[in-house]
């Protein structure tokens, strides 16, 4: 009785302690602006730079060794972050260590912190929403990830959505269990879903708020206890973010936050016996992890993405505008951005690719609607495209040049929206096959085309490839989506006429979080 009327109690009080916490939130801001920030994203600069740390057990701290974060955009020196080398990975090692393979909760086990993440997650979607903590995010994205004002927002945007779905009762509706009956009286059978315990996430630069916070989310969930290693170029917007969680309720204990380079991460990831490692990366380095874990990670590795414009012409304006924002928004710094068009005869005949190509010169470094490619230099580029148009038949539509009066450093790339037509024919060739379908992770795209009769020779090519991430089916023709869908795989294909590669709707991640983000196996 005495546990009813302590539950009763503790329920009678919780608007009021929501309202405490929400009129703390706004006095705290009146006086002291962002309460969990620890720099102004405007006033990082060569003069002024910010610094990054590390969290572990409990604690930011800095080491001796410190990377330099050149700006994307004038070459500044203007972040240090504070990195771990071989030499400091024991206490990481040792925290992870700690937590026991059935987690810090589970369906039997501390179940009230099902209800305490419903709580973190309402109250950091609500600091989201706020316009100034919304500008802040967006701007420390812009800074060092440069992208235009709408792609950065539309990262918070998404990242606060997935916060409000997990709000209130959400998480421990996540770790919905089943039950089955049984052969005989007395017997069921139940599965639940369980932790694994010590786990690891690592992050690339692209999306240094979305990606991080999403899978960190879903690990702690289920009540795995994560180290979230993040890019160090952009990894100053996730310990921001780490900040604010803390703010909104996450014990600081329950995540370690480590800078490193990519052997120091490997070392520990071997060290600490991670039980799970969920990478987003190169594919390179995820086939390394793939055998140093014996199976123990799960994987987004690379992206050659594919477009299909079908036989029925409609809505041009729209498709044309489509295509540019999949191919050259965040300077095709996507892992999902369009890298291969192919254009259905009927299309080739409409004004497409000249509207396109509209598209792709409007593109500017004043509203970073094309910007510095953090991973592929301008060279590599451009010695692509020769190498390209060395191919019979080839030919530039249009890009294929440098920016012009910039000061981005040569550390980056810079370069025009390009787009590249090779004959279909020719892309099938051997010889020319893996030139043609070679990933540059910038605003570079391969355009062909092709006739009715030659739809098995682009389901040909789709086979061929190696890295089905994301595709496009752009067709209101039910007979030819059935045929194009139903002899192709991808992660993710978009069909129809708005069918796109990039700009995933945010409820795709209310779904992959009951699987792969959840980082948890089923207990029965």
């Amino acid at each position: 009785m005495n546990r009813i009327l302590a539950c009763r109690e503790l329920r009678a009080r919780a608007p009021q302690t929501a309202l405490s916490w929400f009129s703390s939130l706004n006095i705290s801001r009146s006086v002291h602006g962002l309460p969990f920030a620890t720099v102004e994203a405007e006033e990082i600069s060569g003069s002024q730079p910010a610094e990054v740390l590390n969290l572990v057990q409990g604690k930011w701290k800095k080491t001796a060794r410190w990377n330099t974060i050149l700006d994307p955009l004038n070459g500044e020196p203007f972040i240090k972050v504070s990195e771990v080398d071989e030499t400091g990975i024991q206490p990481f090692v040792e925290s992870l260590s700690k937590c026991p393979k059935h987690g810090l909760h589970n369906p039997f086990k501390a179940p009230e912190r099902y209800l305490m993440f419903g709580d973190i997650s309402a109250k950091a979607a609500h600091m989201l929403s706020l316009p100034k903590v919304f500008d802040f995010f967006t701007r420390l994205i812009q800074r060092v990830a440069p992208k235009s004002y709408q792609q950065a927002s539309g990262e918070v945007y998404v990242t606060r959505k997935f916060l409000e779905n997990f709000a209130g009762d959400q998480v421990r509706f996540l770790a919905r269990s089943f039950g089955v009956p049984g052969n005989h009286l007395g017997q069921q059978s139940h599965g639940f879903r369980w932790p694994y315990g010590p786990v690891a996430i690592v992050t690339p630069f692209n999306f240094p708020l979305e990606i991080p916070v999403l899978q960190l989310m879903g690990a702690l969930y289920m009540g795995n206890k994560p180290i979230l290693k993040v890019d160090s170029k952009v990894s100053i917007v996730m310990e921001q973010m780490m900040r604010l969680l803390h703010y909104c309720g996450l014990p600081i204990e329950d995540v370690e936050f480590i800078n490193s380079d990519g052997k120091t991460m490997n070392k520990l990831l071997l060290e600490a016996n991670t039980r799970m490692t969920l990478f987003t990366g190169s594919s390179r380095v995820a086939e390394k992890l793939a055998l140093d874990l014996k199976g123990r990670v799960k994987l987004e590795d690379a992206g050659f993405d594919w477009k299909i414009l079908g036989p029925d012409v409609q809505e041009e304006d729209y498709v044309a505008w489509v295509c540019d924002q999949d191919a050259y928004a965040c300077s095709g710094q996507k892992c999902s951005a369009q890298s291969m068009l192919f254009i259905h005869e009927n299309w080739s005949k409409t004004s497409l690719l000249s509207k396109m190509k509209d598209l792709a010169e409007r593109r500017n470094l004043e509203d970073l609607t094309i910007g510095p490619v953090l991973t592929v230099t301008t060279e590599t580029m451009l010695e692509h495209k020769n190498k390209l148009l060395q191919i019979s038949g080839s030919k530039l539509l249009f890009g294929g040049e440098p920016l012009k009066n910039h000061s981005i450093p040569p550390i980056y790339g810079a370069i025009e929206p390009t787009a590249i037509y090779v004959p279909l024919e020719e892309i099938l060739k051997g010889n020319n096959f893996d030139l043609v379908t070679r990933e540059i992770f910038g605003p570079f795209q391969v355009v062909t085309d092709y006739r009715s009769d030659q739809l098995p020779l682009v389901l040909d090519a789709v086979e061929r490839m190696h890295a089905h991430l994301t595709a496009a089916v752009v067709s209101n023709d039910p007979l030819f989506l059935q045929e194009v869908i139903g002899n192709s795989v991808n992660g993710t294909t978009y069909a129809g006429l708005r069918a796109r590669t990039t700009g995933a709707p945010q409820n795709h991640w209310s779904l992959e979080t009951q699987g792969e983000l959840a980082l948890g196996p089923q207990k029965q």
